[in-house]
C-alpha cells in the first residue's frame, strides 16, 4: 500500500502531494464503518441473551472472519494480492511521518505496536469483503474502498514522485507492486459483484461455494482407493514424458493446492525482496560515491604534502582500486543474492508440498524423533507465527547472504582476478596448486584407508550376489599394525578436517539462514532453532486440518447424516451416488450380521436356481459349497472361542 518509506523526504516540496500517514489515519473511519456493516449482516450461529432483550437483532452482529488460514481454498490469489497491497504500508510504521511529535525510546515501542494494530484495521476491509458471505454488499464496499486507495496512491505517485534516495522517480519505483495489487483487487471485487448479480437474476448458477471437500482432495482419495501408486509417482507409472521445466524446476500436482497463507506469504516475500534490492543498490551506490569523494580528498591532501615519505600518496591508489573493485563486486553479488532469496522462496513451497504429502502417507522419518508428536498448542500457535517469521527470515537472509557473497567476491577478486590482470598468473596458479595439493593429500589419505580396509582387512562375500563384504575382520594382526601407523597420519589429517568442518558449517549455516524449513543447528539441538520448530508445528497443524482422507471421511459422515434426514448433499446429488451409498451400507450390515451369526452363511443362496439346474453350471460349485461350510464352521469356532475367552477374563 502506498506509504512513505524510511527517509522518504523529497528533495523539493510537493504542493499537490498527499500525506500518506495522515490518509492512513483517516482511513480508519471508513474501515470501521465497513467492519460494522459486515458484522451487522453476519448472523451468529448461537443466540445470546441480548437477542431476547432486543428481538430486532435476530442474531446479527456476528464475528467477521478476514480469511481462513486453515481449511478454505477459495480466493487464494485474491488474498495473496491483498497481502501484497499491505506489504508497503508496514514500512510507514518506521518512518518519521508516523511520529506526530518527538517521543522517548520507550514510548516509541508502544506507538509502533499501536501502529501495527492501526495498519491491520485500515486493511481489514480488503480481506473481509472477500470472505463475507454477503456477495452483493461485500464486493460493493470493497470496490469503493479499494478505488479510494488506488486513486489516492496514483495521485500521490504522479504529483509527488521524487525521493531522497532514488531521485525524482522514487515513489513509482517502490510502489508500483502495491498499486498493481490494488488494481487486481478492484477487478476481483468487480468480478464477484457481477457473478452475484447474475446469480440473483437467475442467469447463472452460483458455483462460488466454500465446500468442505474440494475437488482435488476427492481426486486424491480416489487415486488411493483405486490402488494406484502415490499421486506424485502416478505420471511416472503411466510412462508420461516430462518436459524440461517439470524435470528441473517444478512439477504441477493436480492433487494438491497451496493454502492462501502460503500464497500470501510468498507474494509479500517477493515484493519485500524487490523493495530491499532496490534500496540496497541505491544505498550502496550512495556509499561508494561518498568513498570516491573521500579518496579524492585524500588525493588532494597528498598532493599538498611535499614530504619524502608521503604515506597518503601510497594509500590513495589502493583505496581507489578497492572502491572500484568493491563497487563491481557489490553489484554482482546483489544479483546473486536476490536470485538466491527468490529461489529459496519457491523452494520453501516445494518443501511444504513434499513434506505435507509425506505426513499424509504416514511418513515421519524426515522429522527429528523429538518432533514426531508436537504439542497441540505449539502447532496452532505456529500457524500464527509462520507468515511473519518467514517474511523476516527472507529479508534478513537476503542481507546476510549478500554480505557473505560480497566477502567471498572480494577474496576471489584480490586472490585470483587482480593478480592475473597484473601478470602474476603463474604465481597465483602456484599458490592455488599448493592448496589443491594439500587438500588432495588429506582427502587421498582418507580414501586410501577405506580402500586398504576393503581389500585386505574384510572377509570375503558370503554369497556372490551380495553387494558388499560383511562387517567381519580378516588379518587381525596386520590390521592392528595398520591402525597403529596410521594413527600419526590421522592426527595431522584431523587438523585439516577440523578447519574444513568449521568453515563448511559456518558458510552453510549462513547460506541457509532464510530456509525456515531446514534447521541450521546440529542434530539433537533442533530445539534451539525456533524457526524450524515453527515450521514443524505449522505443517503438523495443516496435516491435521487438511488431510484429504480425513476430510473425505468427515464429508461422507455428513452426507450420511443429511441422507437420513432427507436432505441430499451437494456433492452426492446424483442417483448413482445415492444408490452406491445405500449399497455400501447394506453390505456393511450384512457383513456384521454374518460375523455375529456364522451359521447363516450356510443358508445363503450361492447362485440362482436356474443356474444350478442349467447344464452350463460351473463344475466348481461343490468345492465352493465345501469351502463355504468350512468357512462358516471356522467363523463359528473362532467366535465361540473369543466369547469363551472373554467370559474367562471376566471371571478372573
Amino acid at each position: 500500500m502506498p506509504a512513505e518509506d524510511p527517509g522518504d523526504a523529497p528533495t523539493q516540496t510537493c504542493e499537490n502531494g498527499i500525506n500518506m500517514g495522515l490518509f492512513l489515519h483517516c482511513s480508519l473511519i471508513p474501515a470501521l464503518t465497513i467492519m460494522g456493516a459486515l458484522s451487522f449482516l453476519q448472523r451468529r450461529g448461537r443466540r445470546w441473551a441480548v437477542d431476547q432483550r432486543l428481538p430486532g437483532l435476530n442474531g446479527r452482529f456476528g464475528v467477521v472472519v478476514p480469511l481462513d488460514v486453515l481449511g478454505s481454498l477459495r480466493n487464494r490469489w485474491s488474498y495473496g494480492f491483498a497481502f501484497g497491497a499491505v506489504s508497503s504500508s508496514v514500512m510507514l510504521l518506521f518512518s518519521r511521518e508516523y511520529m506526530p511529535f518527538p517521543l522517548p525510546p520507550w514510548a516509541k515501542v508502544i506507538v509502533y505496536l499501536a501502529g501495527a494494530l492501526e495498519v491491520g484495521i485500515a486493511y481489514y476491509p480488503f480481506f473481509a469483503c472477500l470472505s463475507t458471505p454477503c456477495r452483493l454488499v461485500g464486493p460493493t464496499l470493497g470496490i469503493l474502498y479499494t478505488l479510494t486507495w488506488t486513486v489516492v496512491s496514483l495521485w500521490d505517485m504522479v504529483t509527488c514522485p521524487a525521493g531522497r534516495e532514488l531521485g525524482k522517480f522514487q515513489k513509482p519505483i517502490l510502489r508500483w507492486p502495491s498499486v498493481l495489487c490494488l488494481i487486481f483487487l478492484l477487478g476481483r471485487f468487480t468480478h464477484i459483484l457481477v457473478k452475484a448479480v447474475r446469480s440473483n437474476l437467475r442467469l447463472q448458477n452460483d458455483e462460488d461455494l466454500d465446500l468442505m471437500l474440494q475437488n482435488h482432495q476427492a481426486k486424491y482419495v480416489q487415486v488411493l482407493l483405486r490402488g494406484r501408486p502415490p499421486p506424485e509417482q502416478d505420471s511416472v507409472s503411466k510412462g508420461e514424458v516430462k518436459n524440461w521445466f517439470e524435470r528441473n524446476v517444478y512439477e504441477w500436482d493436480p492433487y494438491f493446492k497451496f493454502p492462501n497463507r502460503m500464497i500470501g506469504t510468498s507474494i509479500i516475500c517477493f515484493i519485500g525482496l524487490y523493495a530491499m534490492t532496490v534500496a540496497d543498490y541505491s544505498l550502496c551506490d550512495y556509499a561508494f560515491d561518498k568513498l570516491d569523494r573521500l579518496v579524492d580528498s585524500l588525493s588532494t591532501l597528498a598532493a599538498s604534502c611535499n614530504t619524502t615519505n608521503n604515506q597518503f600518496a601510497e594509500l590513495v591508489p589502493q583505496l581507489r582500486k578497492f572502491s572500484r573493485v568493491a563497487r563491481d563486486v557489490w553489484f554482482v553479488t546483489t544479483i546473486f543474492a536476490s536470485l538466491t532469496s527468490v529461489t529459496y522462496t519457491f523452494h520453501v513451497l516445494v518443501c511444504y508440498r513434499k513434506q505435507l504429502k509425506r505426513l499424509w502417507a504416514g511418513q515421519k522419518s524426515f522429522i527429528p524423533e523429538k518432533f514426531h508428536s508436537p504439542s497441540s498448542a505449539v502447532s496452532v500457535a505456529a500457524i500464527t507465527r509462520y507468515s511473519g517469521w518467514q517474511i523476516a527470515y527472507t529479508m534478513w537472509g537476503y542481507l546476510i547472504v549478500h554480505f557473505v557473497q560480497f566477502v567471498l567476491g572480494l577474496l576471489v577478486a584480490y586472490g585470483l582476478v587482480l593478480p592475473i590482470q597484473q601478470g602474476r598468473g603463474l604465481e597465483v596458479l602456484s599458490s592455488l596448486g599448493m592448496v589443491i595439493l594439500t587438500l588432495g593429500m588429506v582427502i587421498g589419505l582418507v580414501i586410501l584407508q577405506i580402500v586398504l580396509v576393503q581389500v585386505f582387512f574384510l572377509q570375503e562375500k558370503i554369497s556372490p550376489t551380495d553387494k558388499q563384504k560383511p562387517l567381519a575382520l580378516n588379518n587381525r594382526k596386520a590390521f592392528h599394525n595398520f591402525t597403529y601407523f596410521f594413527f600419526f597420519y590421522n592426527v595431522m589429517v584431523g587438523l585439516g578436517n577440523c578447519v574444513i568442518r568449521l568453515v563448511a558449517s559456518g558458510v552453510l549455516g549462513t547460506w541457509l539462514v532464510s530456509r525456515i524449513d531446514r534447521t541450521i543447528v546440529q542434530r539433537g539441538y533442533e530445539v534451539l532453532d525456533p524457526g524450524y520448530r515453527t515450521w514443524i508445528g505449522m505443517i503438523f497443524a495443516d496435516h491435521h486440518h487438511s488431510n484429504p482422507v480425513m476430510i473425505c471421511f468427515c464429508h461422507l459422515l455428513l452426507a450420511e447424516r443429511q441422507e437420513r434426514g432427507g436432505v441430499t448433499p451437494s456433492q452426492f446429488n446424483t442417483p448413482t451416488a445415492c444408490v452406491r451409498g445405500m449399497r455400501i451400507r447394506q453390505r456393511w450390515l450384512l457383513l456384521y450380521t454374518l460375523l455375529r451369526n456364522p451359521q447363516l452363511i450356510l443358508l445363503r443362496k450361492s447362485c440362482p436356481p436356474s443356474r444350478l439346474s442349467s447344464p452350463q453350471a460351473s463344475p466348481n460349485t461343490p468345492a465352493r459349497d465345501t469351502l463355504r461350510v468350512g468357512f462358516a464352521l471356522g467363523l463359528r469356532n473362532s467366535w465361540s472361542g473369543a466369547e469363551d475367552a472373554a467370559v474367562d477374563e471376566e471371571n478372573a
